[in-house]
């Protein structure tokens, strides 16, 4: 127990490791906070009118869709028209009926919206005796929040490879390793040492990085749990081969970024692009695929497909573990041992 302690300090003094820790943390509350940001007035209109050229009934028909700025002249008109920053639909009149003018760089949503109003003018009294059924205003992160979050999510699970990747890192260049070797330690001893630290600080993160941002009902917090706690354990095996294979800190964070890379991207990947069939199948043999998936599912409240996600990060678990332990056997050979 008391070598385990020594293990954790030994980490917790490794900014980078701080620093793995707490980023998914802090884009979690990011992520939170953002949610509760009205987004809409991005796509508000505005128009630009010249002074004395429309009528009031006419302003008062465009404040119905937007903001009314007045202008003296045609141009300060035609420069707040042309203003980089802003979106503006000039009006002006045009006998009857009314004239958009707009600089040719807005989004087809403006251009489309000063296409259409001339004629939405011309039938305003028509229009006016619609019923018109006002909808709730949809939450334009709606679509993409849970995949940021589970993204987050999913670094904060995996993190628990640097922690003890890192750690096998620094005592081999300080020459701690050496030491290990001829202490009465026995190999699995020192194994389980090293998976508990990435695992504890793998959890530690994901668990704090839920809590920042979901609200789940009880019987969906003990499976995310559950899931965290596999999702670490995995990070933790994988981090354990990083740490056996990398000779230097160098070549330890080149091996972490691409093994970061290959499970942020093919969960996404497969999720963006619905894969199914056997494309579906080659995504679960990365097995941040199955815990993007329950995450995914846990934040719909859908736990149809948990206890699959759960088996395939059991099995993941099992083939790493046993991968080390073949390969440590292997370098354990006289003549393969570097």
């Amino acid at each position: 127990m008391r070598g385990l302690f020594y293990q954790l300090k030994s980490v917790w003094k490794d900014k980078f490791c701080i620093m793995s820790f707490l980023l998914p943390i802090i884009v979690a509350f990011a992520l939170h906070f953002m949610g509760g940001i009205d987004l809409s007035s991005v796509v508000q209109f505005h128009f630009g009118v010249l002074e004395r050229d429309l009528s009031v009934r006419t302003i008062s028909w465009l404040e119905r869709y937007g903001s009314v700025t007045a202008y003296e002249t045609q141009e300060e008109l035609t420069a707040a028209i042309n203003e980089p920053s802003t979106y503006m639909i000039g009006v002006i009149s045009d006998g009857d009926s009314i004239q958009t003018m707009v600089s040719g760089d807005e989004l087809d949503l403006f251009r489309q919206t000063a296409d259409t109003l001339p004629a939405l003018y011309a039938g305003r009294e028509r229009t006016g005796q619609i019923c018109v059924n006002i909808l709730e205003r949809p939450d334009m992160l709606a679509g993409f929040q849970n995949i940021f979050i589970a993204a987050t999510l999913l670094v904060a699970m995996f993190m628990g490879c640097t922690f003890n990747a890192m750690n096998m890192i620094s005592e081999k260049e300080n020459g701690v390793d050496l030491v290990n070797q001829v202490l009465p330690m026995t190999r699995s001893g020192y194994v389980m040492q090293k998976i508990f630290v990435g695992f504890i600080g793998g959890c530690l993160s994901a668990v704090l990085t839920a809590l920042s941002y979901f609200r789940l009902p009880w019987g969906s917090a003990v499976w995310m749990l559950v899931l965290i706690m596999l999702s670490a354990l995995n990070a933790a095996l994988i981090g354990l081969l990083i740490g056996k294979f990398s000779e230097s800190l160098m070549a330890g964070v080149v091996y972490i970024k691409i093994v970061m890379i290959i499970f942020m991207a093919v969960p996404l990947v497969s999720y963006l692009l619905a894969a199914d069939g056997l494309l579906s199948v080659l995504c679960y043999l990365v097995p941040s695929s199955a815990a993007f998936e329950g995450i995914m599912k846990l934040a719909d409240s859908d736990m149809s497909v948990i206890a699959k996600d759960m088996l395939i990060l059991m099995t993941h678990a099992i083939i790493w573990f046993l991968l080390y332990l073949l390969i440590s056997n292997w370098h354990k050979k006289p003549g393969n041992e570097k």
